[in-house]
């Protein structure tokens, strides 16, 4: 228990975990029954930092009203409520909502890429973003569904063309990029990870994935091929063994709970509360990339500052060159859609 518990780290630590009741908040986990949102839900009804748990799932039956159940009887102050899979339960989990996660769509099957996905979840992730746009516009919106490097600018997309778009209230959940490069390199390295703390740039999928060796005290470890392929294609290795039962779930509600912590701890007045994240960014947008994952210092309002990416090894910038010409293409591919595909 005590081993998993700091393993957690920037979630289940004690000192995360003290907030004061007026400091608390209403969370929405969108897609709460699936593989990623049954385990994130778990993880968020464990943070007190959440005072109000909103459960949505569009699949029918008792599952969405099981898991709701089922977590609701966990001894932590949150009151957890799942909501009926029509447009007004939607409307009811959203509203008063302070984070918004959307874990929601199909899992990656064995011989998938994230793009193998992106017909379906894209019309999931708009189709989401609408109702966020109309019953949430203020919140925070984390998208965990894949690609990342897409569905995000999908939401932009939407929240364009409803008038609600804010920069700073949209990121693309990237940290499990960031848990797996630290737990890979204490594997190496003999550390804890929990001392590990690898910035990781770019996307959230294959080539995009650009993690910055050199700028961590393990600078020698720039041209490790088979490290370097592990962190990109880490998923696969998950999709593999599950063998056609899904791909990474428990690892990557892992990751989009303490992501939530820290924009919560931000929101709430602590300083210097920097995640890697996928946002709306400054930084390449003279090469047309508009999203781009980087350092970002959270605050009250979401995004207080995007981060440049320091100073890089010759190899780690052809990985760069590498990621923004796939990522150029990703983020075009979700704005093109919502123009082919606007949806009701």
């Amino acid at each position: 228990m005590f081993a998993a518990r700091r393993a957690f780290a920037g979630v289940a630590q004690s000192r995360a975990f003290s907030a004061s009741a007026r400091d608390l908040s209403k969370v929405t986990v969108l897609g709460a029954a699936g593989g990623i949102g049954q385990p994130l839900s778990l993880l968020l009804k464990l943070n007190p930092r959440v005072t109000e748990l909103a459960l949505y799932d569009i699949r029918g039956g008792p599952v969405l009203p099981g898991v709701a159940a089922d977590i609701s009887h966990i001894n932590t102050k949150s009151k957890v409520t799942g909501y009926d899979p029509t447009p007004s339960g939607l409307a009811s989990a959203l509203k008063g909502a302070e984070i918004v996660l959307i874990p929601a769509g199909v899992p990656r099957k064995p011989g998938m890429t994230r793009d193998d996905l992106f017909n379906t979840n894209a019309s999931i992730v708009r189709d989401l973003a609408k109702a966020a746009a109309e019953s949430a516009p203020e919140a925070n919106i984390l998208v965990i569904s894949n690609p990342v490097n897409s569905t995000v600018p999908i939401v932009a997309e939407i929240f364009k063309a409803k008038g609600v778009y804010n920069p700073k209230r949209l990121f693309g959940v990237t940290t499990l990029d960031v848990v797996r490069a630290s737990r890979f390199v204490s594997e190496i390295k003999n550390s804890d990870p929990v001392d590990e703390n690898i910035t990781v740039i770019g996307g959230h999928s294959g080539v995009t994935i650009v993690p910055l060796f050199s700028q961590s005290s393990h600078p020698d470890l720039v041209g490790n091929a088979e490290l370097l392929q592990r962190v990109q294609f880490g998923g696969d290795e998950v999709v593999k063994a599950k063998d056609g039962a899904g791909s990474a779930t428990l690892s990557m509600a892992m990751a989009g709970a303490r992501f939530a912590e820290s924009l919560l701890k931000a929101a709430q007045g602590q300083k210097g509360v920097v995640e890697p994240t996928f946002v709306d960014s400054p930084l390449y947008k003279d090469e047309g990339i508009d999203f781009f994952a980087s350092k970002v210092e959270l605050g009250p309002n979401g995004v207080e500052k995007i981060m440049d990416v320091g100073k890089l090894d010759a190899q780690e910038q052809k990985l760069l060159d590498a990621c923004k010409e796939d990522l150029k293409k990703n983020i075009k591919k979700g704005v093109v859609f919502v123009a082919e595909n606007p949806g009701k």
